[in-house]
């Protein structure tokens, strides 16, 4: 893969100020993509509100803007300092919605910023649950059964559908707030009522819950070939988030068959939905060793500094490096 040498300046967008519930992990990824694209010869231009991390400091990045991660700001550093192109993904979620959030804004068209590694079409394919799902099944992924849900009606209908117990949740936010198990209609409707707010803008994802044990991987795709270091296993059950789990690598007690499984599934679904960089993706493995796809997040994850320590492999320089 040849080093694009038309690009001299990239903008890298971090994911913001430490809070309760969210740790640092994505700093670590930030840091080392500052560093790759500088040892690479690029000028690098870093918005990250959070001076608690190193990846502000002014040994990382040429520039470094500690202003909130809101379209208003980012767009004024933007039109300000003209970047080629901007790095989506290596700040979490955070950095990888306000990158999208440019785009459909039409700011990086405006100022001519090329979107670099995974595109747009890409991501939304991953991020859109229906979209996933449509994906999943055309290849002959294995999903779990679940649909989104606009109403109370809805959400009932649904798990009526497709059978108790569920995994309820709201969509777009982090950290598994407000993620439940529910095993009735009645207990449904009482989540429904009280933790959640359930409307068009913000739809419920009802999920048939499956016991069982949860294993994720992170890995590297540069569109055509993917490079997976390792599999972790989640020491929890199903259910308990995986931003509040603890992964252990290698994997302690799933067979050479499950492991086969998901190194498949890892290489096709990051070939197919377009993933150029770091992507992860999160399995359930029932009692009858049946894997499921829970999702793919086309960036990095809280598991990238685990991995990449746990197995010598830098994983976010590498990632940088491809896209």
């Amino acid at each position: 893969m040849a080093k694009r040498t038309d690009i001299k300046r990239v903008m890298i967008i971090g994911s913001g100020p430490i809070v309760i519930g969210q740790a640092a992990e994505f700093d670590y990824a930030g840091t080392q993509a500052c560093l790759a694209l500088r040892e690479e010869g690029y000028e690098v231009i870093l918005v990250n509100s959070n001076p608690a991390t190193i990846m502000t400091d002014t040994t990382i990045a040429d520039k470094v803007y500690m202003e909130p991660l809101t379209l208003e700001y980012i767009a004024k550093i933007i039109r300000y300092e003209r970047p080629d192109a901007i790095v989506p993904g290596i700040g979490g979620q955070t950095g990888l919605n306000m990158a999208m959030l440019l785009e459909k804004k039409g700011i990086l068209k405006e100022s001519g910023v090329e979107l670099l590694g995974t595109s747009s079409e890409s991501i939304e394919r991953a991020e859109d649950r229906e979209l996933f799902k449509e994906l999943c099944e055309s290849i002959g992924e294995p999903v779990i059964p679940s649909d989104i849900a606009n109403t109370v009606e809805e959400a009932v209908e649904v798990a009526n559908r497709i059978g108790y117990p569920v995994l309820v949740r709201p969509s777009y936010v982090l950290g598994g707030r407000a993620m439940q198990i529910v095993s009735n209609e009645e207990a449904l409707r009482r989540y429904l009522q009280t933790a959640v707010e359930v409307n068009v803008d913000q739809p419920v994802l009802v999920d048939k819950y499956i016991m069982g044990k949860e294993l994720e991987v992170d890995a590297v795709c540069d569109g055509t070939d993917v490079f997976v270091p390792g599999i972790m296993e989640h020491v929890e059950h199903t259910g308990i988030h995986s931003g509040d789990s603890i992964s252990v690598y290698p994997t302690f007690s799933v067979s050479p068959k499950v492991k086969k499984d998901i190194l498949d599934y890892t290489v096709r679904l990051g070939v197919e939905i377009g993933i150029v960089g770091l992507y992860n993706i999160q399995f359930i493995v029932d009692e009858r060793e049946d894997v499921y796809v829970i999702e793919v997040n086309p960036r990095s994850s809280r598991t990238v500094p685990f991995l990449s320590k746990a197995t010598g492999v830098p994983l976010a320089d590498i990632a940088t490096r491809v896209m």
